[in-house]
This record gives structure tokens, sequence and C-alpha cells, in this order.
């Protein structure tokens, strides 16, 4: 039986329950393909070539735009806005709610994002430049394709949502970001069902490659499969990818009342901010992070079967996310450690929610998947737990720990526990 925690002593009315996952990674574009990618091994990352900065390493995906938008509708939005298209009508579809039945006035889109427009602007300059700079050529759908609210808004226009559309900066905490508000909005009442998550479309501004590359944290690998590599003492820096994941939130009382099938509750949560560095991130305030989630949950570090970890790949992020977690986690016998963005890169704004979703599967089939490429584990990222290389079973999941981090010092954790 689940060790208890304090959402299970709430009113079904507030409890906050996950009953659909849509998404689109580099190695899969279902939650079944992504999570058997993640057992089996199978990197997404690419060789990639993107104008002024050239050749590079990218996580890119590969799913169909047109299922759910026409090609006038792809043209005139924007990459971030078709990722989260099909990744919110996927999740509808899997959560099995009645779509056409549901009051559009009551569901609310909530869509965390690392930085919106970049892509576009970038674009736009670049066809001016061919016309000596004329601005007159410049797109009159510039203006709706860089607004903030962006991507919501394309998937509210998608779906015919007409209640409450926003997304979340976040940087890369944006992922979590977006499932905690849609969890606080149904818990408000001001919506009945939530769709909620991070979408990224990084890859395509060559603005984010030259500037990580400038910073010397840019990966770079004879083998694009193995480039990303958490915890490894040869890593070098940061995969760039594109991606999406967003869930349909419901409330328990709900999700009940239709017979829906629940793939966990959101038990606890937290968002703090180092105030201390642009990029540095600080151990001691990712620590408290991730305490107060435990804290609202009314969990021990011991309780928590799976963590999922930010890791990028950097030197110092990754030993300064160790130390945080050795300090709540050091003596625990019980949590097994992994990475996801081993596989397939940094997806930004959706990191957090992608690498969610493939643990999730496991609070049925039992099995954590590794972190891979880990050829010699840096000390300063040893922790007990680590899962490396293969996956490893676990009998019985019931509490999974998501960290997602971000620039300026956000920070964001989410605990799920089984239902």
């Amino acid at each position: 039986m689940i060790a208890p925690n304090l959402a299970s002593k709430l009113p079904d009315e507030q409890r906050i329950v996950i009953t659909g996952i849509g998404l689109t990674a580099p190695n899969g574009n279902d939650w079944q393909s992504f999570r058997q990618s993640l057992l089996e091994k199978r990197s997404g990352v690419q060789p990639y070539e993107i104008r002024y900065f050239g050749e590079t390493l990218a996580g890119i995906c590969d799913f169909d735009d047109k299922k759910y938008q026409s090609k006038k509708d792809i043209r005139r939005g924007t990459r971030a806005g078709s990722v989260g298209v099909y990744a919110a009508n996927e999740a509808i579809s899997h959560s099995g709610i009645e779509w056409e039945n549901v009051d559009k006035s009551r569901v609310g889109i909530y869509v965390g994002v690392t930085e919106h427009g970049n892509v576009e602007t970038e674009n736009e300059i670049f066809v001016i430049k061919g016309f000596d700079y004329d601005t007159s050529c410049w797109s009159h759908h510039h203006n709706p394709r860089t607004v903030a609210n962006n991507p919501a808004g394309e998937i509210a226009l998608n779906l015919g949502v007409t209640g409450p559309h926003y997304t979340i900066g976040a940087a890369c905490a944006a992922g979590n970001a977006g499932i905690i508000q849609g969890a606080q909005m149904l818990r408000l009442n001001e919506c009945d069902v939530a769709i909620a998550g991070g979408t990224s479309e990084s890859i395509h501004t060559f603005g984010i490659f030259a500037s990580f590359n400038s910073q010397n944290a840019l990966a770079t690998h004879a083998d694009p499969s193995a480039a990303s590599r958490p915890f490894d003492k040869q890593r070098n820096g940061i995969v760039v990818a594109e991606g999406g994941c967003l869930y349909t939130l419901e409330r328990l009382s709900d999700a009940k009342a239709r017979g829906a099938e629940v793939y966990g509750e959101l038990v606890g949560y937290a968002m703090n901010t180092d105030a201390t560095d642009f990029v540095l991130p600080n151990p001691e305030r990712q620590a408290q992070c991730v305490q107060m989630a435990l804290d609202k949950a009314g969990l021990e570090a011991k309780q928590i079967d799976i963590l999922s970890t930010h890791a990028t790949g950097t030197m110092s992020g990754d030993s300064q996310e160790c130390k945080a977690l050795r300090s709540i986690f050091g003596e625990s016998s019980n949590v097994r450690i992994n990475n996801t963005k081993s596989y397939i890169g940094h997806a930004m704004g959706a990191a957090g929610a992608l690498e969610l979703a493939g643990n999730l599967a496991a609070f049925d089939d039992g099995v954590v998947h590794p972190t891979i490429n880990v050829d010699e584990l840096d000390p300063d990222c040893d922790l007990p737990g680590l899962v490396l290389n293969d996956p490893q079973e676990k009998p019985r999941v019931d509490y999974i720990l998501n960290n997602s981090f971000g620039m300026l010092g956000i920070n964001s954790v989410v605990i799920i526990g089984r239902l």
C-alpha cells in the first residue's frame, strides 16, 4: 500500500491527477514509443546544421505536424505552436475525455516556455536582408507569432478553447511550472480541465547555439548519440533539443465521475529562486526547493522511489545539482536516480514535462530507465541509487520526484504519486 501523503487527505475536489499524456520528443512521438526508446537506450540526438552557426548536434523531433493542423495554420504559426498543438491533441485523445461535450470555457491552457520569438525574429531579419533590409517585406504574421502567449494561443485556436490560456516563462524550469500552474487553477476552480506542460522550438534559432558555444557549454562528440552525457567525467556541455509534452490534468472527483484512467497524482510541488547568479546554480537553493516539495507532500526523502535529475551535461551544473541532492538523499537506500537528457538533449521549456513523462510508466512496469553515456562517473556526481547505462527493476514505485532548474536561478520540483 502506498505510503500516505498530505494530498491523499484532501477532498477529491482538491486532488489533481494526470489523465492524459501527449508528447513529441527526439526519440518518440507518443508516450509509449518515448518510454520504449528510453528502455532500449535509443538516442534522438542527430547531426544538425543551422545558418550562420554551421554544423552542430541537436535533438530533433519528427512528428506529423499535419495531423492536427492545416498547411495554412502551420505556415502562419510557429514551430513551438505546432509542437504544442500536436501534444495538446494527443493529451486529450489519450485522456479519453469526450472533447465534444466539454465546456471549452472551462478549459485552461498553461504552457511553459524557455523563450519565444527568437526564431521568428531571426527568420524575418534573414528575409529582409535579401531586400536590403526593407522593412516593408517584414511579415504581418510577425506580431502574433512572437507575442509571449503564442504557443498557448495557437493551441487555444486549434482546440476552440475559450477559457484562460497563457505561457509561463520559467527558463528551463518551465515544464514543471506549467504543470504547477494548471494544478493551482484547477484547485481555484478557474477551470475544470487543464492542458499543462511545456514546449520548445529552441533548435531553430542559431543564437542559442552561438551563445552556449561562447559560454563553452555546447556539447561536441564524434558520435551524436554519445554527445549528451550528464554525470560523465568527460561531459562537455548541452545538446540543444526541441520537443513538447502536455498533460490533461483534472480533479480526482471529475476523473472518477467519468471513469478515467489515472496515470499519477500531483502530491507535492515547489518553486524558488537562487538570487545569486545569472547561470551558475546554487545548490543550497536547489536543495531547499526539493525539501519544500517534500514538505508540501508530507513525505521524507526515503519515500521517493525515482528521482529524475535536471542535469544538462555541463561540468558545473551537474556537480552543483548533485551536491544539492546529496544533502537530502545522501542516506537514502530506496531512491533510484536517473536522467533523460542523455537520450534527447536539453528540450529547454519542455524538458521538465518530458522528463517526468519518461518516468511515469514505472508506476506500472516497475523499471527505472538509466542515464546513458556514462563511461566514467565523475566523482562529484556520485550519488546513492544512480541508475547508469542499463535499466534497473524496482518492483514497486510509489513516488517520483522531478527536478527542473533554469537560468537566473529559477528552480521547480514536482512530486507525482501512485494513486
